[in-house]
């Protein structure tokens, strides 16, 4: 059982929510903490990666549905992500409308052009 209490910040409305799973985990191994531990852990994946896909690339209406098509553009879109996010970034999003408006940024971001900004070696 995961008991959770909500705050909607624009309102001020509090709420509370029981929830109830199952586990195929021996009990020695579904402790509280660990249960805790694994739900806590989906949502975390949910935020950082879904999340970002869902509404920067606003992956839930795209068309596309028919052979490797799906599958690569997602690929496409995780390596995007995981590219600006190896820079340090806070917001992906907003980086990505930081490139969008200049292609050029794209090649210099990647270092793709003889006179993009390199690094100093120290």
């Amino acid at each position: 059982m995961v008991e959770r209490e909500t705050i909607e910040k624009k309102t001020g409305k509090r709420s509370h929510d029981i929830a109830y799973g199952i586990t195929s985990r021996p009990q020695e191994e579904a402790d509280p903490k660990r249960v805790l531990e694994v739900n806590r852990g989906h949502w975390s994946i949910e935020n950082s990666c879904h999340y970002i896909l869902d509404w920067t690339y606003d992956e839930d209406r795209c068309r596309m549905r028919t052979g490797h098509g799906p599958e690569n553009i997602t690929r496409l879109r995780h390596f995007a992500i995981g590219v600006i996010k190896s820079k340090g970034f806070y917001s992906v999003a907003q980086k990505m409308r930081e490139l969008t408006r200049n292609v050029r940024l794209v090649f210099d971001y990647l270092r793709m052009t003889k006179n993009a900004c390199v690094a100093s070696k120290v």
